[in-house]
């Protein structure tokens, strides 16, 4: 198979037809068509459905498509980490990170990278596992931070950096800033971070283990600016890491409720592709990450 037929696949996936593609690439139409029906007599199957509005991925394609970001992200990195090695710093480093390495790995990691790699460029994704799994295992984002599944498919690879616990918070002056116990939260209402694949399943059974009924989970988001606004201005409540309550941005909209109940959360680590080395610059983020979570678990 011809790397050329890869990009000219990705070209017309990405575009949505023969056209649009020949032109991006900056071909002649029939020979872009000669080859993506040379690849499909080399795989043996249809990639495309053809129509009168251009083209679709049949269900073979879409799996040929999954296979073929992986490799093209895999030759982008291959370049980049020969440059690195040479000393030519550039490229870009894409990696996911939920609220705690956001609030206590991430100020010290990155003053650290940028002295190091300045002229490598970073995407930070602001997410936790279950929404980027799919992109980690194709090699669009080169390692995720955060909390971790308790099982990863055999693609990805994990490694802890250091158990967490978590809290309740809600907004100053929250009229149930005086509980004392789980039971008394029993009528609130909760955003949620679904750190879980079903959000139901991140509070149930903690509610569950002390004999109380499920909390009303009324919100789901994914960013941490979407909790911050949304639990200032209402009466929602959170359980959210205890890194939260250490951030001093947030001190003064923001307040404990200190229930008696341990609030125990899922571990932080590291999840990448395995058995696939992350380019100089991306491992270097990552050193710096587990020097800074070695402080945490430093910390009594």
């Amino acid at each position: 198979m011809k790397l050329h037929a890869l990009r000219d696949f990705l070209a017309v996936a990405e575009r949505g037809g023969l056209r649009a593609a020949a032109r991006h690439l900056g071909l002649p139409q029939p020979a872009l068509t000669r080859s993506i029906q040379e690849l499909e007599k080399e795989l043996g199957v249809p990639l495309f459905e053809r129509s009168a509005k251009g083209v679709r991925l049949t269900p073979m394609g879409e799996v040929f498509l999954r296979r073929a970001n992986a490799v093209r992200s895999e030759l982008q990195k291959a370049k980049e980490e020969i440059d690195q090695l040479r000393g030519r710093a550039h490229g870009t480093v894409t990696l996911c990170l939920s609220s705690v390495p956001h609030l206590a790995l991430l100020p010290s990691a990155l003053q650290a990278f940028r002295s190091r790699f300045p002229e490598v460029d970073l995407h930070v994704i602001d997410a936790v596992f279950p929404n980027v799994e799919a992109a980690l295992v194709e090699g669009r984002i080169d390692f995720y931070v955060g909390p971790t599944p308790p099982r990863l498919p055999p693609e990805l690879q994990g490694e802890k950096l250091f158990d967490n616990t978590r809290v309740i918070m809600g907004r100053k002056g929250h009229p149930l800033a005086r509980a004392r116990s789980l039971r008394e939260l029993v009528g609130a209402q909760w955003i949620t971070t679904s750190i879980t694949y079903k959000a139901e399943e991140e509070l149930g059974p903690l509610f569950a283990e002390h004999g109380l009924p499920p909390p009303r989970l009324v919100m789901q988001a994914q960013s941490s600016l979407t909790f911050l606004v949304s639990m200032v201005y209402s009466d929602l409540l959170m359980m959210v890491p205890v890194q939260w309550v250490q951030f001093p941005l947030w001190r003064d909209v923001l307040e404990q409720i200190h229930v008696e109940e341990p609030l125990p959360a899922p571990p932080i680590g590291i999840v990448q592709r395995a058995g696939l080395p992350l380019t100089p610059a991306a491992e270097y983020f990552c050193d710096m990450v587990r020097r800074a979570s070695a402080q945490i678990r430093q910390t009594p």
